[in-house]
């Protein structure tokens, strides 16, 4: 089974291969959260400082990754 990933590092962002890929399994679970979130902004359940800290979250993983 190979494992393609669909991000790579930015430029200048030193992280051993295997620390990378357990901080994309963070980066992959909190764009999913994101998804979450904006759906429940739609239907206004979400509370606005938890679209807050997602993104900043998402924010702080575009720092770290291209996707």
């Amino acid at each position: 089974m190979t494992d393609k990933k669909n991000w790579h590092l930015q430029p200048g962002v030193a992280m051993s291969p295997e620390a990378a890929n357990e901080v994309a399994k963070i980066a992959c679970a909190l764009k999913s959260l994101s998804a979450y979130t904006t759906f429940a902004m739609e239907r206004e359940d979400c509370p606005e400082d938890l679209q807050k800290i997602v993104e900043e979250g998402l924010d702080a993983m575009a720092r770290v990754f291209v996707w």
